[in-house]
């Protein structure tokens, strides 16, 4: 049994480098711990080993899934369990995926995004109340109706969770869905709008680009959590919300006394410039800064990003409304090497076995399946280190034990 779970630890490995996002987060000490984080979207896998133990509420609003949103619904079932382990997940870097802030608490709200007939205009504006009322901190919405104006019943929900000192994340937005702008919730006034960056900080290309992004994150070949499996790869501005909810979790961590507007203000305020000088449509204010942003003392009466308030009593007596829907997510890929980051499908753990290794048990048939290569196993192992040790004398380097490598 040990065996088995060490060789699919080894396939599913991961290094430092594979989890390049997180590098400016190991920075500081503050996981999130004491934060409650609620995410709106296909529901949450809670059976998923990255995310053991780290749901503690939720609702389904889409009449499929389990009552407390604790499984995909949809043909987008696993877009919420990324976005979770994003946020929360429990990993390391050694094996499954390690959130921006391991130490919140998540409450998930399961809607129908994708499902024919379901009005999730509807769902998320309720999502929002209930997340608000069930004692959500921040509240991260990783998706897109793919047009820049909201349904009447949003102004309720988010003015309510602005009233309640609720900090509402929203991704801007991708390319791939169409309309090459930010779209609602992203453009309410007061939400946090998220576009990305590749690893050279240059604007994702997934990720739209538009005056209303407050500020930009990690958007491209970033590892999510994938129901029934270790991870997969994905991009875009949904992947890049979730650590700015991180950050703002963990921001609040070290001051639990700030407000949501102080946060928002220490989270712009913070933020790198690139580009071009001020806050542009490819960064806005610029890329988040942990170590800076946690740090800040930064206070602002008013939401620096906008008043709701002021924006219905001004437009909304004029402002149209449309039938958009929420965008479908892209299915990401999964890894196809064994020196990148492994999906388990790719690996000699079948997704099936997942919920029996989570529970220290393991598939009886590939128990025995592994067993007779144990031997196999420690021979190349050992046969590899001599060799090794043979070419290191040769070249007139000192021997040493290469087992780390």
């Amino acid at each position: 049994m040990r065996l088995a779970l060490s060789l699919a630890l080894l396939m599913g490995s991961l290094t430092p480098d594979q989890l390049w996002w997180l590098e400016d987060f190991r920075e500081v000490p503050q996981q999130g711990q004491g934060v409650v984080v609620a995410v709106i979207d296909t529901g949450i896998d809670a059976s998923h080993p990255d995310l053991a133990g780290v749901v503690v509420g939720g609702t389904d609003l889409s009449g499929l899934g389990t009552p407390r949103g604790t499984s995909g619904v949809g043909p987008s079932a696993f877009h919420g369990t990324m976005v979770a382990s994003l946020i929360a997940g429990q990993g390391s870097e050694a094996s499954g995926v390690l959130g921006a802030a391991p130490g919140v608490e998540l409450l998930s709200v399961s809607i129908g995004l994708g499902v024919p007939g379901a009005d999730t205009d509807d769902q998320i504006a309720k999502g929002v109340i209930w997340a608000v009322d069930n004692g959500a901190d921040i509240i991260n919405l990783s998706l897109t109706r793919n047009s820049p104006v909201w349904p009447r019943s949003w102004d309720e929900a988010f003015s309510y969770a602005f009233e309640n000192g609720v900090v509402v994340v929203a991704a801007a937005g991708n390319r791939a869905d169409g309309s090459g702008r930010p779209s609602a919730p992203a453009t309410i006034p007061g939400v946090v709008s998220v576009g990305g960056v590749n690893r050279n900080l240059e604007p994702a290309e997934a990720s739209v680009e538009g005056l209303n992004i407050a500020v930009v994150a990690p958007a491209e070949g970033l590892l999510g959590s994938y129901p029934s499996e270790t991870y997969r790869t994905w991009d875009g501005s949904s992947a890049a919300a979730p650590l700015v909810s991180g950050l703002l979790a963990r921001m609040l961590e070290k001051d639990p006394a700030a407000t949501a507007n102080d946060l928002i203000a220490r989270l712009i305020s913070s933020a790198k410039d690139l580009g071009d000088p001020g806050v542009d449509a490819a960064y806005g204010f610029g890329l988040i800064q942990p170590a800076l942003a946690i740090d800040s003392t930064v206070t602002s009466e008013a939401n620096p990003l906008g008043e709701l308030a002021n924006w219905i009593e001004l437009y909304r007596p004029s402002a149209t409304e449309d039938s958009s829907e929420l965008v479908l997510p892209a299915t990401p890929k999964p890894q196809a090497s064994n020196a990148e980051a492994l999906s388990a499908s790719a690996s000699l753990v079948p997704q099936s076995s997942l919920s029996a290794r989570a529970n220290g048990e393991l598939n009886p048939i590939l128990y025995w399946l592994l067993v007779p290569l144990a031997p196999l196993l420690w021979f190349a192992l050992r046969r590899g280190r001599k060799v090794a040790g043979a070419l290191d004398k040769t070249k007139g380097k000192p021997q040493h034990d290469r087992s780390d490598n």
